[in-house]
């Protein structure tokens, strides 16, 4: 499958509402433990997209030193714009690099993915490599939208699953079991010995503009069919005409926007401290 293009400005056209999961994430993060060496904290961004999230990492904890990875050439470009150092005396960089492989070359004392961990089969796989990278009493923190069952992503695999599409569009991450349940992800992490706490929210979101709807999925989960359809700029318009109709009907607009409900699923994992 190829990899899907990552537009930066189009996924920032909705930051207020993209970036308000992420401040819910870290405000729930707790204190993290110190180095012994008195150095500064290693906080790590996995899967960091255009990098205004990790730059919200450097100004909870400022003396840091946060590093944003991502898959994406186009994102990172736009991150490396919150490199460099902070004014609490941190500093943030960016590097190329895949979440699944990924290898700190330093024990961190916390480690975030937001809204990435989706896109990975099997990401639940990665926790325990990921604790182990820890410090002790270091934390894992993340979110991931629980949205596969609305109508904006249900009205996504039912037109790639038609006759006109189902060849071409075979094998794009439209699936509805992306992301694991809640109790599930509570389970894994507490299995591995931490401290989990596990929520959800579903936020009510008011879009506005033409077209809102199809204009946030343009900038995320509709990413892999319009990358796939690239190459035939016909075909991509028409897929795009349908899926339009469909969600006009599926969010009429309202007298101040449309309402679109978006639910996230947040896990805030602290590994346990060395005994005393």
């Amino acid at each position: 499958m190829t990899m899907p293009s990552w537009n930066a400005d189009r996924y920032l056209r909705h930051a207020d509402h993209r970036l308000r999961p992420f401040t819910d994430l870290i405000a729930r993060v707790p204190d993290l433990p110190a180095r012994p060496d008195g150095g500064p904290p290693r906080v790590v961004d996995l899967g960091c997209g255009p990098g205004n999230a990790t730059a919200l990492l450097a100004e909870r904890w400022p003396t840091a030193h946060v590093t944003g990875h991502d898959t994406s050439p186009e994102m990172l470009d736009r991150a490396r714009r919150h490199a460099g150092p902070t004014p609490g005396g941190g500093r943030i960089d960016f590097a190329l690099g895949d979440l699944r492989s990924w290898e700190p070359a330093e024990p961190c004392e916390l480690i975030v993915s937001n809204a990435a961990l989706h896109w990975v089969p099997d990401h639940a796989g990665l926790f325990d490599r990921w604790t182990r990278h820890l410090v002790p009493g270091g934390v894992l923190a993340f979110q991931v939208p629980g949205n596969f069952e609305a109508p904006s992503h249900r009205l996504l695999r039912e037109l790639t699953d038609t006759p006109r599409w189902r060849t071409r569009l075979a094998g794009l991450p439209t699936r509805r079991d992306a992301v694991l349940p809640a109790v599930v992800y509570l389970d894994r992490l507490t299995a591995l010995g931490c401290a989990a706490d596990v929520w959800e929210t579903t936020y009510a979101q008011l879009l506005t503009g033409e077209d809102p709807v199809l204009d946030w999925m343009r900038g995320t989960a509709l990413r892999p069919v319009l990358t796939a359809l690239d190459d035939a700029p016909e075909d991509r318009e028409a897929f795009l005409a349908d899926y339009r109709s469909s969600l006009r009907d599926a969010y009429p607009p309202g007298l101040h926007g449309t309402p679109f409900p978006f639910r996230r699923v947040f896990a805030v994992a602290r590994k346990p401290a060395d005994p005393v």
